[in-house]
Parts: structure tokens; sequence; C-alpha cells
């Protein structure tokens, strides 16, 4: 069960065009991939940055998770991501020691990853995210 890295920090936007030049063009990074993920509600665009990454989080609509952060805290950091070996036995093994979940089991999320989020009440007030790569069959 071993955690590797922070994988990614995922930051609440309200337009990402705004946001994506000043990534790329003022503190020139290059954009990594754009994403549409329907059932999160939201719309990504990812930059490399070292060995990690960086997420912009546009929401599609007022209903989305992201849109009910923007409007409760405004836009910022929303989450940081921790890439995990097996996500599976993470969330087993964080649930027997009584850490407190948002959902019971992995869901499909951006980047080929299955995601569970950690509620930030189990974690210094910080939504935390642990993800594990999904393996593509060839």
């Amino acid at each position: 069960m071993n955690t590797k890295k922070i994988e990614h920090i995922g930051i609440a936007v309200k337009e990402l065009a705004e946001k994506v030049y000043f990534y790329e063009e003022i503190l020139g990074l290059k954009k990594l991939k754009e994403e549409i993920v329907e059932e999160q509600g939201v719309k990504i665009v990812f930059f490399q940055i070292g060995e990690s990454k960086i997420e912009l989080l546009e929401p599609l609509n007022e209903d989305s998770p992201i849109a009910k952060f923007i409007q409760k805290r405004g836009e910022g950091i929303h989450h940081f991501a921790i890439l995990v070996d097996s996500i599976e036995d993470k969330i087993k093994d964080m649930q027997a020691k009584g850490a407190k979940l948002i959902g019971s089991k992995a869901t499909r999320g951006a980047d080929d990853m299955k995601i569970i989020f950690i509620h930030p009440k189990s974690s210094g007030g910080v939504l935390l995210e642990l993800c594990e790569a999904i393996v593509k069959e060839e």
C-alpha cells in the first residue's frame, strides 16, 4: 500500500481560458491535455510541472461539486491528489483506521485514474484525492 507522490494539485476556476493563458503564457508551462469528466461535472486542463501536475477544474454546470466549491469558497486550491499503488487496498486500510471517505469505492476520474476523496475532517481540513492509474489492456 505504497503512496508514491503528489500526483496533482486541483485548482477550481470559474473560466478555463483565462487561467490557461496564465499557466501557459505567463508561467511558461506546457498544456498536457484537456478533458471533460461528465460524472464529476468538470472540464479539466492539466499542466506538467516536474513529476507532478496542476489540474485546472472548470464546472460544467451549477450542480457540479466544483461549482458549489467556487460559490462557497471562491476560486483556488480544491484538493491535493496522492498517487497510490492499489486504491482498493488503501481504501480498506484507511476505513479500518477510521478515516472518513467521500463515497465507499473508487470511481473513474480524469487522466485514466481511479479516484476517491478523503473528507477534510480526516485530513486536517484539506480535501485529499487518492488515485491509481488505470492499466490499459492492449
